[in-house]
């Protein structure tokens, strides 16, 4: 797999974000904690993002046959891509979450998911009122779902791993106010802000 691809694939979504006709919806979904919109335009900007990057890419409403079998969400998982290539069974370069729910439990799970499977880049996307809260959110993340993990497990995840918190942050500052970044740190077994 690509190293670094959380930097690559990171450089993208903020390009992408910023455009007009995904910066609106998404700000004003935060804004307004209308999570459902929240959720359906943060999956417009990263399947953008990813395209922007030659990955295939597939989510609700947006399907995928770049597998033999066609499908709009694999695995049960919000976003999974692929490099482009042709139709065959492969392993995905990135999977994502993008959980909308206030039940630290259902992030915990989608946290899970999204670890149980081989890929470059695993990206959870979830959403705090207010940026103060997502520290904790992450530290409490890390304790119920890394902490339970052998060392041999927690370096087996290959690949890398991101936490990001949407909030209605800094109205003024968007995109920048809104996301707050954690990159895994496997050798420490923590989550540092990026």
């Amino acid at each position: 797999m690509t190293t670094n691809v959380s930097a690559k694939w990171q450089t993208q979504f903020w390009r992408t974000v910023q455009l007009s006709e995904n910066a609106n919806a998404l700000k004003d979904a935060a804004i307004q904690k209308r999570l459902g919109d929240w959720t359906k335009a943060l999956t417009t900007t990263v399947i953008a993002s990813c395209a922007a990057l030659d990955w295939r890419a597939s989510a609700k409403r947006y399907p995928l046959e770049v597998l033999p079998v066609s499908r709009e969400e694999y695995l049960a998982l919000d976003v999974i891509a692929f490099e482009s290539g042709e139709k065959q069974w492969r392993l995905p370069i990135a999977v994502m979450e993008l959980e909308n729910s206030q039940k630290d439990d259902l992030i915990a799970y989608a946290f899970w998911k999204m670890l149980c499977v081989r890929a470059g880049l695993r990206v959870l996307f979830c959403y705090r009122e207010n940026p103060e809260q997502a520290p904790t959110l992450v530290r409490w993340l890390c304790d119920q779902v890394i902490r339970p993990l052998s060392i041999e497990q927690r370096m087996g995840l290959e690949g890398e791993t991101l936490i990001v918190v949407g909030s209605r942050g800094e109205a003024a500052t968007f995109p920048n106010g809104f996301f707050k970044w954690w990159q895994f740190e496997p050798n420490t077994g923590t989550f540092k802000l990026v």
